[in-house]
C-alpha cells in the first residue's frame, strides 16, 4: 500500500514555473506573443509589485494577477496537479525567490516544477542608450558640477576626447577604443541635455542655459531632435541604398555626397564650411581636397617660410590620398620612440 501510494505521488505531474521578464527599456504592454499566449494559459499570475509597469495592461487584456510575495515552498506547492505560476518579478528580479528555487532544485528532497525563464520583451539595438539618456538627466540635474556646465564651458573637452579617441584608433587597442567612445558619445549626450534646457530670453547662452528665470526658453532641442535629424541626414545622402540612384564604388558614393551637400548648404564657395581652427596640416589639406573636388583650378599661393612649405606638402598628400595629419603623427611617434631609446627608456605601453 505504502509503495503504491508513493509510485502515485512521483508520477503526478509537477508543473511549471514561469518566471516573465520585461525590459523597462520597451514600452509596458508590448510584450511577445509567446508571453500572452503563457500568461492567458496559467493557472495562476502572481506579482509582488503593486506598482509593475505590466499590470494596468495585464488586466486590460484579461489576464487576472495576485498581488502576493510567495516564496520558494509556495511556488512549488502552488505548481502542483500540472499546474502552471507565472510570476512577474520586479525591475531589479526577485534574488530572494530564485535562490529559494535553486536551494530546493538542489536539495534533492522536492519533486521540482519545471522551472523556465520567459522573456516577455527584449532589448532592441541601441537600447543602452535610453540608460544612458536616463542617467545623463539625472546628473544633470543633481551633480554641482554637471549642473553648472554650458555648451561654452564644454567645448575643450569635445576636443581632448576626439584626440584621445584617434590615439586609441592609431594604437590598435580595442579596449582602450571602446572608453574612448564612450567618452565622445558622452560629450555628444551632454551638450543634448543641456540644449534641452536652450537659452532663456535676452541671455547669450553662456551662464544662463537653464532657464531659471522664468523666461520662454530659446532654440531648445533634445537628443531625439539630434538623431532624428542626422537620420534624416544619412537617408538623404544614401540615395543608393534608400533610394533608386546607383553607386558601384567608393567615389561613386562620394561623389553623391557631396553633390547632396551641395544642394543641402547651398554654398557660394568650396570653401563655405571648413573650419579654419582646426589643426593646420588638416585645414590645407581639407581646402586642396575642396578645390581639386569642386574643379577650382588655382595655384597654391608662393611665399617666404616655413608655412607656404607645409601647405604644399598639405596639397601634394591629399592629392596622393594621403592624410597628412595621421601621416605626422605616425612619424613623430616613431620620432618619440627614438628619443626615448636615445635617453634609455623603453617604448611607452600601448
Amino acid at each position: 500500500m505504502t509503495d503504491h501510494s508513493q509510485s502515485t505521488a512521483a508520477a503526478e505531474p509537477t508543473g511549471r514555473i514561469v518566471l516573465l521578464t520585461t525590459s523597462h527599456r520597451v514600452a509596458p504592454g508590448v510584450l511577445s506573443w509567446p508571453a500572452w499566449q503563457t500568461l492567458h494559459a496559467a493557472d495562476r499570475v502572481l506579482c509582488a509589485d503593486p506598482g509593475h509597469p505590466q499590470l494596468p495592461y495585464l488586466r486590460e487584456a484579461g489576464v487576472e494577477v495576485e498581488h502576493t510575495a510567495a516564496d520558494a515552498h509556495e511556488l512549488v506547492a502552488a505548481c502542483a496537479g500540472g499546474r502552471t505560476v507565472v510570476v512577474l518579478p520586479g525591475g531589479e528580479g526577485d534574488q530572494r525567490l530564485t535562490d529559494g528555487l535553486a536551494r530546493l532544485a538542489g536539495s534533492g528532497g522536492v519533486s521540482m516544477p519545471d522551472l523556465e525563464l520567459l522573456p516577455g520583451s527584449y532589448d532592441l539595438p541601441g537600447a543602452r542608450l535610453l540608460d544612458l539618456v536616463q542617467v545623463m538627466d539625472w546628473v544633470r540635474r543633481e551633480c554641482p558640477w554637471t549642473s553648472r556646465q554650458t555648451h561654452r564651458g564644454l567645448a575643450k573637452y569635445a576636443i581632448e576626447e576626439a584626440y584621445e579617441l584617434v590615439e586609441a584608433i592609431e594604437d590598435g587597442d580595442r579596449e582602450e577604443l571602446r572608453e574612448e567612445l564612450g567618452d565622445v558619445l558622452l560629450q555628444v549626450v551632454f551638450h543634448a541635455r543641456i540644449a534641452e534646457e536652450g537659452i532663456p530670453a535676452g541671455e547669450d547662452g553662456e551662464d544662463g542655459e537653464d532657464g531659471e528665470d522664468g523666461e520662454e526658453a530659446l532654440g531648445a532641442f533634445s537628443i531625439d531632435d539630434v538623431a532624428g535629424a542626422l537620420v534624416q541626414k544619412l537617408i538623404h545622402r544614401h540615395p543608393h541604398v534608400f533610394g533608386d540612384a546607383q553607386a558601384e564604388t567608393p567615389e561613386d558614393v562620394h561623389a553623391h555626397w557631396q553633390r547632396t551637400k551641395a544642394v543641402e548648404k547651398r554654398r557660394e564657395s568650396v570653401t563655405d564650411g571648413v573650419p579654419v581652427g582646426q589643426p593646420g596640416l588638416a585645414l590645407a589639406a581639407k581646402l586642396a581636397g575642396r578645390a581639386r573636388a569642386g574643379g577650382v583650378a588655382v595655384e597654391l599661393p608662393r611665399g617666404e617660410g616655413i608655412g607656404y612649405e607645409l601647405l604644399e606638402l598639405a596639397a601634394r598628400a591629399e592629392a596622393e590620398g594621403v592624410d597628412p595629419e595621421t601621416a605626422l603623427r605616425a612619424a613623430a611617434r616613431v620620432y618619440r620612440d627614438a628619443i626615448r631609446a636615445a635617453e634609455g627608456v623603453g617604448t611607452p605601453a600601448r
